[in-house]
């Protein structure tokens, strides 16, 4: 069948069995949009590239499936770096398709042009730059092979305008259906190694006091339920990192919720007083350690990832396994069970006494506001987790709101907590929470932002009113660039520099109110909960709700940066308490 570049690119696309695309057009990309016309895909338009590419990422985060953006050359293909990186760091499948300047004009500096693979290299899985329309149906065959399989991230595809464009004779080519890949050097090993598995079985059934650290890897395997089987086999409490939130559920009583800066105080302090961590796609961040020479120092380290890149890049681990987490959980709780199941695990009964002990002295704590004070967020958080299904999706921008987010939701189901973890993307929640809408429209969509992160990606709720996608927004307006404002406070003297944003400008009700969203105003705990009812009730169009909150309130537990977790700071009512 012959066809031009343009008609292939919709083609491989469709094959793929993409149903959604997030993007704009624009010049180089302009012969793609033709026929994408006569295309089963729908395409949703976005007012800013970085949208389209947070759109796919929450598409991503919330069904398990790639999510495609498209944008065109240049300014276009640089406003998506930042979602490229986001996924890069936090492993989201995602393929992005950029237009290029006709291919003879590349490296004249033409208009919009831009070294966009060059660019990208550094925050991309794979990409590639097309130079023949024929190599179209392979290149997008293989691009959603790289990206969605052994460890998932974003692969770009940069397609010169003249082998798409149907007028140039560069664009013709003869249809084929890609069988298979070539790509020599990249075979990801799935399965562990079944003496290291072993290994890893001696190391549990040995230890005291063992912690499973789990991260966002438990998700990306579709290992939530694997999880759950070898916790309660072995009856090892269980971590959730900001990228495994509701990857073993919070109401489960083995689970200790989420550990790091931010962490609540239990599971910061059973990591760092456990013999044995049984690290399960997590990646040691600088975030969950602290001071790296100083985390957990008398234990031992099983560490199973996809990536052997991630094994000993950190901690030195006594047992290293390659593989899929699923894969290598479902192995060892075969080897468990054949050596003994539950009766070959050690008395740990003194290490659960002392977990519920700190669980006793050092839960999540908050001063609540007085009726004539503005909101704290925590509260709203609780009246808002408390006020909607419990498989809502929440999608949260960068700073407190989400590090309160993370501690006072509960998600007790995987693919509900929708965030931007390794590189901390303010702006993220607003698009993040459209494609993630996108994806799942039968389930609520919560965003939680700030004022801050709001002013970034504010203009997508036009996207969210046009494209028929009313997701919710819960708008903490405290005034401040919070989490900054925090670290000013406590280490930097008080000297506030630059961290102030002003509380009535711009009028958030009458912002929203003009981008075709429901405005909400709520300035006392009173008005909370009827807010968030109303909020509820509209499922016709976005709403915004604008808590006005405390500018003053700090994020507790918190470890200080340089700090070992040993020196967690907990909330001042619980400083006096013995550890």
């Amino acid at each position: 069948m012959k066809m031009n570049g343009g008609q292939a690119l919709m083609k491989a696309l469709e094959n793929e069995g993409v149903d959604i695309l997030f993007g704009l057009p624009g010049g180089a990309i302009l012969p793609v949009y033709d026929p994408l016309l006569d295309s089963s895909i729908r395409h949703v338009l976005v007012r800013h590239e970085q949208g389209a590419g947070h759109m796919a990422e929450g598409y991503a985060h919330a069904t398990g499936q790639p999510g495609v953006a498209m944008v065109t050359s240049g300014p276009a293909a640089t406003n998506i770096v930042t979602p490229l990186c986001d996924a890069y760091m936090d492993s989201i499948p995602m393929v992005v398709v950029t237009g290029q300047v006709p291919y003879a004009a590349i490296g004249t500096d033409a208009f919009q042009e831009c070294d966009t693979t060059g660019i990208t290299m550094a925050v991309t899985k794979h990409n590639y730059l097309v130079s023949e329309a024929a190599d179209i149906p392979q290149v997008i065959h293989d691009a959603f092979h790289i990206a969605t399989t052994g460890r998932p991230g974003p692969v770009l595809v940069d397609i010169p305008k003249d082998i798409v464009d149907p007028n140039n004779p560069r664009s013709a080519l003869d249809w084929y259906t890609p069988q298979g890949h070539d790509l020599p050097g990249y075979n990801p090993n799935l399965s562990g190694d079944p003496e290291q598995i072993r290994q890893a079985a001696k190391l549990i059934c040995a230890a005291e006091r063992p912690v499973l650290y789990t991260g966002g890897g438990i998700l990306k395997a579709r290992a939530a339920e694997a999880l759950r089987e070898l916790a309660e086999l072995t009856g090892i409490f269980v971590v959730t990192t900001l990228m495994n939130r509701g990857g073993f559920p919070d109401e489960h009583p083995l689970c200790l919720g989420m550990p790091g800066m931010h962490g609540n105080y239990t599971a910061v302090t059973a990591m760092q007083e456990a013999d044995l961590l049984i690290a399960l796609g997590a990646r040691f961040d600088d975030r969950v350690t602290g001071k790296v020479d100083g985390f957990a120092p008398q234990a031992k380290v099983i560490h199973v990832d996809i990536d052997s890149a991630e094994l000993g890049k950190v901690r030195r681990p006594d047992v290293a396994i390659q593989g899929d987490c699923r894969l290598v959980i479902e192995d060892l709780l075969q080897v468990l069970r054949a050596d003994g199941g539950v009766d070959t695990q050690p008395d740990r009964s003194q290490w659960r006494t002392r977990i519920s002990g700190w669980q006793e002295r050092f839960p999540l704590t908050y001063k609540q506001s007085k009726p004539d004070e503005l909101l704290k967020m925590q509260y709203v958080l609780e009246q808002l987790r408390d006020s909607t299904p419990d498989d809502t999706i929440v999608a949260s921008g960068v700073g407190q709101h989400q590090m309160w987010t993370s501690q006072y939701w509960k998600f007790n189901h995987p693919y509900t907590w929708v965030n931007s973890g390794g590189l901390g993307t303010m702006g993220f929640a607003i698009p993040a929470a459209i494609g993630a809408k996108a994806g799942r429209p039968d389930r609520m969509v919560w965003a939680v932002d700030g004022d801050g992160c709001f002013q970034m990606t504010a203009q997508e709720l036009v996207t969210a009113t046009t494209e028929g996608f009313p997701i919710k927004v819960a708008l903490m307006n405290n005034a401040y660039l919070g989490m900054v404002r925090q670290w000013q406070e406590m280490f930097y003297e008080e000297r506030y520099s630059e961290v102030y944003l002003d509380r009535d400008v711009p009028d958030y009700k009458k912002w929203a109110e003009a981008l075709g969203c429901v405005g909400i105003r709520v300035e006392s705990p009173e008005e909370v909960q009827p807010a968030i009812d109303k909020a509820n009730e509209v499922d016709d169009r976005p709403v915004v709700v604008e808590f006005r909150c405390e500018a003053e309130e700090n994020v507790f537990p918190m470890v200080p940066s340089g700090k070992t977790n040993s020196e967690v700071v907990v909330d001042p009512s619980q400083q006096d308490r013995p550890r």
